[in-house]
């Protein structure tokens, strides 16, 4: 992912104005208060709800 670290400043949930979190492997950005993750494609955020994904459970140790 190639997102500039300007946009991911500026960027935030569009569900709830939140901060965003890219993933480990770059490739979504994760808002932590609404548990959904949008998807990266060709460097561009898909910034959509209705096509957001949930997130996935941490598993725990």
């Amino acid at each position: 992912m190639t997102i500039s670290k300007e946009l991911l400043e500026v960027l935030v949930c569009p569900a709830c104005k939140g901060d965003l979190r890219p993933t480990p492997t770059l490739d979504g950005l994760d808002c932590p208060r609404c548990k959904i993750r949008f998807a990266v494609v060709d460097d561009i955020p898909e910034m959509l709800v209705d096509q957001a994904q949930p997130l996935q459970p941490s598993p725990r140790s």
